[in-house]
């Protein structure tokens, strides 16, 4: 199986919608995966996501199944640090956090790393819900896996492969929730992903899940947050709206 987690395009959060390069970009997304196909397609609820993933539909002639779990407002309120003045941030965009996540201390903590003193203990991580928050998604992303063919075994840090196939699934989403969910999927603690990797608008991380039916599978990322389809269209490939890659 490939697996595709596309991040939304370019948006405007308030109201949820794209705003026109994030519809062109949308519709070079339908232009790649209409080269290879897709055999299921899941977005978001929110619009932004669900206006992503239309073109490809369209292209396809497919319906897509759409995955509330997935709406990056759960993931806001319970992976964010608020700080006195009432702003609101990513917990990986807050800088003190991100500095805390990159220690050494917490690589010997893996999944648990929320429990070491410098997070449980910090004036802005002890209100961060990473328990409940991660552990929401590991289990819807882990019966999504389970329909899919694959059981996740956490203690092998793999799947079995109950039912493998050689289907080609796309999950249209976001960033926030987006690299929560990559930590659940690949067995990588939440702090260790979100300090040292990211994804762009419209961004495709494909993963393969190979092996046949009872084999323990090792999901291994083939590409994170490629846009080569951005640049077949002649739209820019310019990172977060501040970078030219």
């Amino acid at each position: 199986m490939i697996f595709y987690f596309i991040r939304h395009g370019d948006p405007i959060y308030n109201p949820d919608s794209l705003t026109e390069l994030g519809k062109r970009q949308a519709e070079a997304l339908g232009h790649r995966f209409a080269v290879y196909g897709l055999d299921r397609i899941y977005a978001s609820s929110s619009t932004r996501a669900i206006q992503t993933a239309q073109p490809t539909c369209d292209i396809l002639k497919m319906e897509k199944s759409v995955l509330d779990w997935c709406n990056e407002g759960h993931a806001w309120r319970e992976l964010t640090v608020k700080l006195e003045d009432n702003r609101t941030f990513w917990c990986f965009h807050h800088g003190p956090s991100k500095e805390i996540f990159a220690r050494a201390e917490l690589l010997k903590m893996g999944r648990e790393f929320y429990k070491h003193p410098l997070v449980a203990d910090n004036e802005f991580l002890k209100n961060v819900d990473f328990e409940n928050g991660l552990g929401r998604i590991q289990n819807e992303a882990d019966a999504l896996f389970l329909e899919l063919g694959y059981r996740h075994d956490t203690e092998k840090g793999g799947y079995i492969a109950e039912d493998p196939t050689n289907e080609r699934v796309a999950l249209f989403a976001h960033q926030g929730f987006g690299l929560a969910f990559l930590s659940c999927v690949m067995d990588i603690p939440y702090n260790q992903i979100c300090t040292r990797f990211d994804m762009g608008h419209t961004g495709v991380t494909v993963i393969e899940f190979a092996g046949k039916k009872g084999d323990l599978v090792i999901p291994q990322v083939l590409q994170l947050s490629n846009d080569s389809h951005l640049y077949r269209d002649g739209l820019g490939t310019k990172y977060q709206n501040r970078l030219y890659l």
